[in-house]
């Protein structure tokens, strides 16, 4: 019995020396086989084995919610989609009219200074397309002749070796495209009904972003205070910050986006026209609006230029854009984007390619278009939510009363 772990105090009870060791000094069997430290240790890991696991799969029940729940609005906005994009445009044309509507609310009703900013919006865009269309028709022509003979070009080299593909092959190749077009043109003409039907809708919906537009540049200031009448005082103190905080973050976003499509478009059409490439001035607007489209837009509209150079100038001047879209290019990535966009957003070019393509993927080019922005309204509202989970802990701490003892005892008044 000596020697032996009490049942209850968790600690060995002194005993003889004599009976731990053995008549030849050998300690205890028990001692040797380590029992004693055994039954602990391996209680202690089951322990932090078990919490390991508790906490795992409450990791995994959240991620769980989070996907279900991340499916579940991209299903509903798809549902919605019709309904969700004209609003969606109509908010960002508002954030790109809202400063000089209210500069002319100075002077102007609320609504006339809506409708002339809208007025001067379809005026530009009005006369971009009646200097574009001109040049479009005018160089049309020398760029399918450069093409025709760029196609003849590439049939000579064709017919001669490795490929050997004389004009036999390739009159069977294009006799055989001809009649796949032929069987299947009940397809072709599902194809252009389809877009026949999309450009319709496309025209819907501008228009329906047009009317929105005024009433949030009418009406845009009187909407939050409206909204807090129904949502409630504490509900609507918030709603009136983070609305706050996105209209500002948008409005910062695609001007500065703007500033520097407006660099790329410039610099591209200027070197595109010093190299003789025709649709100088239509490259350099496609290339504008391309850099709504972060990293994407860009490298669609640079791979335009360089084909049309390719087409009506040969491979060296193709060459010659391809490296003035790289250079700018760099100037973007290094120089304007951290300066001008980089203030009002921190996102890595890994994540807006991601967030560009899951959006064109989604809901097509207008979704890679309004996927940044989504993603700086997630950004606002993300770093919103911290600063109130921080701010909770400090003011319950501020205003729990002042329980505390004094420190000390208090002296005794003086007996003199």
């Amino acid at each position: 019995m000596f020697g032996r772990r009490s049942p209850g105090a968790g600690r060995a009870v002194a005993a003889d020396p004599d009976s731990r060791t053995g008549a030849d000094g050998g300690t205890d069997a028990d001692d040797l086989a380590g029992h004693r430290p055994t039954g602990p240790v391996s209680t202690a890991s089951a322990r932090r084995l078990e919490r390991g696991l508790v906490e795992y799969s409450q990791w995994t029940l959240r991620l769980l919610i989070i996907g279900v729940g991340l499916f579940a609005a991209f299903w509903i906005l798809g549902q919605l989609w019709s309904v969700v994009l004209p609003i969606l445009l109509g908010l960002l044309l508002a954030t790109i009219l809202w400063p000089p509507v209210r500069f002319m609310r100075r002077k102007l009703p609320n609504a006339l200074a809506a409708i002339v900013a809208l007025i001067g919006l379809l005026v530009i865009f009005s006369g971009l397309i009646a200097v574009l269309a001109p040049q479009v028709t005018s160089q049309a022509g020398e760029l399918v002749d450069r093409a025709t003979a760029g196609l003849t070009t590439l049939q000579s080299w064709l017919a001669g070796p490795p490929f050997n593909l004389g004009p036999d092959a390739l009159g069977g190749l294009l006799d055989k495209g001809i009649s796949e077009i032929q069987s299947n043109s009940q397809e072709v003409l599902g194809v252009v009904l389809g877009s026949l039907s999309a450009i319709g809708s496309a025209v819907i919906t501008l228009v329906l972003a047009l009317v929105l537009c005024f009433f949030f540049l009418k009406d845009g200031p009187k909407f939050v205070p409206w909204l807090r009448t129904w949502i409630g005082r504490a509900a609507g103190t918030h709603f009136a910050e983070l609305s706050d905080r996105v209209w500002t973050a948008l409005g910062q976003y695609v001007w500065s986006q703007a500033a520097v499509a407006a660099v790329d478009g410039v610099f591209i059409g200027v070197g595109v026209w010093l190299l003789g490439v025709p649709f100088a001035l239509p490259i350099a607007v496609l290339t504008f609006f391309g850099g709504f489209v972060p990293i994407v837009g860009a490298f669609v509209a640079g791979s335009v230029a360089v084909l049309v150079a390719l087409v009506s100038n040969g491979i060296w001047t193709a060459v010659g854009v391809l490296a003035i879209v790289l250079v700018v290019q760099q100037l973007e990535g290094n120089v304007m984007q951290p300066i001008l966009v980089g203030k009002t957003m921190n996102i890595h070019a890994a994540v807006t390619i991601a967030v560009v393509a899951l959006g064109g993927t989604l809901f097509g080019i207008v979704g890679a278009f309004l996927a940044v922005p989504a993603v700086a309204v997630v950004q606002v509202i993300a770093r919103y939510t911290r600063e109130q989970l921080q701010e909770a802990p400090d003011s319950a701490r501020d205003s729990a009363p002042n329980s505390a003892p004094n420190s000390g005892p208090t002296p005794d008044p003086d007996p003199a």
